[in-house]
């Protein structure tokens, strides 16, 4: 089995723009290369939204050189940025943005949403380019609920979502530029499944809810997250109660980082030149209408 280097407990809460009171489970600056090529976890929620006249969310702000994806389990979000691109994901979809060269946008809670009030819960990660790809053209994808496979887990102990990379011969509909496994996984209360990724791939588990056994020693709560070796095969969970978690694997990046806020890049004088582009207008405009 994988060995364990280290389970991280929560960190304080802090607000993205006034919609996404968010937990950094995961960050490069915590956690170093151990996590390649992830950058960073953002959990936000579970929390309740009264109802608003005016949608919260995170004004226009830049990206290059890097991705996210969006995972919404609860709410909508609207989302539009500077290529046009953008539309509405809500409970189960998933909004994957290749920032590559940059890319301007905005993420906000639907008008419906904003109008009725409601439960908000929504997961970002952050995942790194090689350097190969991050000028690359930016690019849109939208996963749907009922585009991503749904695989049971052996002896009934739940279902694993497969966002990216494959689960049991189901492949994930996300197109990555570099190997990863994105699995967002339900296992019922007092089941345990045996999960298994590629060797000398990285392997994270962020736990969003229930309580977890880790390869039958240790015990894994809300919002911690656990860092495995890269060696070592598969891992065991065990759920101590209903729980659900993401498990994040990927081929690591042997490449540099050099981050300053929305830009990851690989030197600081390329993030230098990114802020420069953007202050210069390079990434663009967003569209008067909002998707």
């Amino acid at each position: 089995m994988r060995k364990i280097l280290r389970i991280d407990s929560p960190p304080a809460g802090h607000w993205v723009g006034d919609g996404f009171p968010v937990r950094s489970l995961l960050s490069h600056r915590a956690q170093g290369d151990s996590v390649s090529p992830f950058l960073l976890v953002d959990y936000a929620g579970p929390t309740d939204f009264p109802p608003a006249a005016t949608p919260r969310g995170v004004g226009a702000h830049p990206h290059r050189g890097f991705e996210t994806v969006t995972l919404v389990l609860d709410g909508e979000i609207a989302h539009r940025d500077s290529t046009g691109a953008g539309g509405v994901i809500g409970p189960g979809d998933v909004q994957w943005m290749t920032a590559g060269s940059g890319v301007l946008h905005e993420e906000m809670h639907t008008r419906s949403f904003t109008r009725s009030g409601g439960r908000f819960e929504v997961v970002q990660l952050w995942v790194n380019l090689p350097a190969a790809y991050k000028l690359t053209a930016p690019r849109y994808q939208t996963l749907l609920d009922d585009d991503i496979p749904r695989v049971d887990l052996p002896d009934n102990a739940g279902l694993v979502r497969v966002i990216a990379g494959d689960y049991g011969g189901h492949c994930g509909p996300a197109q990555t530029h570099t190997p990863i496994n994105i699995w967002d996984v339900r296992l019922d209360a007092g089941a345990t499944a045996t999960l298994r990724l590629p060797e000398s791939h990285s392997l994270v588990i962020a736990a969003l809810d229930g309580a977890l056994r880790i390869n039958h020693a240790e015990t894994v709560d809300v919002a911690e997250l656990v860092v495995f070796d890269r060696e070592g095969g598969e891992i065991v969970v065990s759920a101590l109660r209903d729980t659900k978690f993401l498990l994040l694997g990927g081929q690591p990046i042997d490449e540099p980082v050099a981050q300053q806020g929305p830009f990851v890049m690989n030197t600081m004088e390329e993030v230098r030149q990114a802020l420069a582009d953007y202050r210069d207008g390079v990434f663009g405009v967003l569209p008067d209408v909002a998707g």
